[in-house]
This record gives structure tokens, C-alpha cells and sequence, in this order.
């Protein structure tokens, strides 16, 4: 007799995407699955493709073919509202126009919940948005200028608004690629404990040594096309990452301390 639970369907399940732009096809024809609690990170070089397929799976992007579900359900036949349930998203960089308080950007989070564009916030709204706030450890900043954080501050502040979104799936664009290596480290770290505590995510990011640090999984993206898939330690090898980056770089297994191995990715110099 099977496990029931083998036949439930992914969180998130993309089959045969296509997507692109009036200048022509970007994503042609990618399947992967995002199960719940689980990290996915997608990487490739520049330009191949990846954030054009965030896009598409957000539905900024109409899809060209193929198709989007949650929980079984297209994402086509959902309302913006009813998606902004499902999906949270942090950019590569959010500049908002005015200096909103930390505690506000946060409570931003609940706009798919409110009954009207200008409907007020209800105290249940304000409760979850501040249990967001604790979660990521940003108490001593809810006062605070948005506009006057660090990066890394700032994406934590991203991160809590998503958290009171209550999404079922968070989607990160590059989430780390202006901070410093501390608060990339740190933004990461919180992201995989989020993975673990019920929330699935969906990462994409140049940096494989990224993907080593905290993915389940990997989708290897090169012109549109995933290439290779499966766990960071099968598919982020030497030979795959001199294919898609098309420079000298070597993956080893190296023991930072005694009994913890660690896969790591070294770039070599060009030789003349």
C-alpha cells in the first residue's frame, strides 16, 4: 500500500515554463517542485534567465506555455490577492520612496488581508506583524527609519514583512547581493531556519557557495534551460560550474574542523 503522503502534490510545482519578453523567449520550458520545508536555490550565470523565471512564477510575468501550481492549484486562476496569500517576495534592493518606520514597512505585510486598498490594519493584523518583527530579532529597530538601516538590517526587515504575509512560499531574487559577507551570512542563516520551521523557499542566486551554505536542492540554470538538479553536493561540481560560469574553478571538500566537512568553491586564476 503506497504513502498517502507521497501523493500530495508539491507546494510548489513549475512544469514547462515558458516565459520571455517582446524581444523574444527568455525561459524555455523549465520543471522543477518546491516542497514545504524545504530550501530551492536556482543558479546560473548572468543573464541566463533566472529572475526573468521569478517573474513568470509570480505572475509579474505572463507565462508563454506550460504552467504554475500551488498545492495542485494554477496559479492562473487565482486572483493577485489570493497569490499575495501564497507568495512573498524580497527583491534584489527595495528603496522605498518615503521614510516609512521599520514597524510600518512590517505591517505592510498585511495588505492581502485587509479588506480594502485603504482598509485599516485590526489589531490582529498589528499582533502578527510584531510576532514577524520578534521572529527575525528586530525589536530594538521598530522605530527606526527604514531608509536609515543597513543593508543587512533592511533585509531582515524584508524578511519580517514577508513572515507577516504569512505566505506559504518566500521568493527571494539574489536576496544578499549587496551585503557584506557578516550580513550575508547572517540573512542566510535566518532564511534556512525559516525553511525549517514550515515555510518553503525559493532562492536564486550567482553564488553557488550560497546554495552549498543552505539549499536542499538545486536547479542548475544555463540559457534558459535547467541543466542539472538535485542536492548542492551531487550538482555543484567543478565540471558544472566551469560550464555555466565559464571560468577556472575547482569545488573541493574541505574539513574546517575535525569530523565537519564542508563543499566549498575556489576560483583559480587564469594562466597566461
Amino acid at each position: 500500500m503506497s504513502d498517502p503522503a507521497s501523493q500530495q502534490p508539491a507546494l510548489l510545482s513549475v512544469s514547462d515554463l515558458h516565459t520571455g519578453y517582446s524581444t523574444g523567449e527568455i525561459v524555455h520550458g523549465i520543471s522543477f517542485e518546491v516542497a514545504q520545508n524545504s530550501f530551492v536555490c536556482i543558479i546560473g550565470a548572468n543573464g541566463c534567465g533566472k529572475t526573468t523565471a521569478l517573474r513568470a512564477i509570480l505572475g509579474l510575468l505572463p507565462a508563454t506555455g506550460g504552467e504554475v501550481r500551488i498545492n495542485g492549484k494554477p496559479t492562473r486562476r487565482m486572483s493577485p490577492r489570493e497569490l499575495a496569500r501564497h507568495f512573498a517576495y524580497i527583491p534584489q534592493v527595495h528603496r522605498p520612496p518615503f521614510p516609512f518606520r521599520v514597524a510600518d514597512v512590517v505591517l505592510m505585510g498585511r495588505t492581502p488581508y485587509l479588506s480594502s486598498v485603504a482598509g485599516n490594519p485590526s489589531s490582529t493584523d498589528k499582533t502578527i506583524a510584531w510576532q514577524a518583527i520578534q521572529q527575525l530579532s528586530i525589536e530594538h529597530l521598530a522605530d527606526s527609519e527604514y531608509t536609515q538601516l543597513s543593508g543587512g538590517q533592511q533585509q531582515l526587515v524584508l524578511i519580517a514583512r514577508a513572515l507577516a504575509q504569512q505566505p506559504s512560499i518566500l521568493i527571494m531574487d539574489e536576496p544578499t547581493a549587496s551585503l557584506d559577507f557578516g550580513n550575508q551570512q547572517l540573512v542566510l542563516t535566518r532564511m534556512h531556519r525559516l525553511a525549517r520551521s514550515g515555510m518553503a523557499v525559493l532562492m536564486v542566486t550567482h553564488d553557488p557557495d550560497h546554495a552549498l551554505f543552505c539549499a536542499d536542492e538545486v536547479q542548475i540554470m544555463e540559457d534558459g534551460l535547467i541543466i542539472q538538479s538535485g542536492p548542492p553536493a551531487e550538482v555543484i561540481t567543478t565540471e558544472s560550474l566551469q560550464r555555466i560560469y565559464h571560468a577556472r574553478v575547482y569545488v573541493a571538500d574541505v574539513e574546517v574542523e575535525p569530523g565537519l566537512c564542508m563543499r566549498t568553491c575556489i576560483p583559480l586564476m587564469e594562466v597566461d
